[in-house]
């Protein structure tokens, strides 16, 4: 299979069910599972969202996750205030679940 054939395929989205009940909780957790998780390479965490269990067609993306210099992404929360790049903001890395 060749870049061409991979590009084809449909990706696969994992839906991760919780039990927690406050928007900031899950924004932790995905968070968490980004710093544990970040070396593999198979998940796309630029792309997350959360959404309520009864309303999963209405999205809130986690990440800004625009395009940087040197094929890098942006690290920080969407919608952020200023450029992209630098930092994650250090209340992101307070976990609260």
């Amino acid at each position: 299979m060749d870049a061409t054939d991979a590009a084809s395929e449909p990706r696969w989205i994992i839906h991760l069910p919780t039990t927690l009940t406050r928007l900031a909780e899950a924004t932790a957790l995905a968070v968490a599972l980004r710093e544990s998780l970040g070396h593999v390479t198979a998940i796309d965490f630029g792309e997350t969202t959360l959404s309520e269990e009864d309303r999963q067609f209405v999205r809130t993306r986690i990440w800004c996750d625009a395009r940087l210099p040197g094929d890098a992404r942006c690290p920080r929360p969407a919608d952020h205030d200023g450029a992209c790049g630098g930092e994650v903001p250090r209340t992101w890395t307070t976990r609260t679940f």
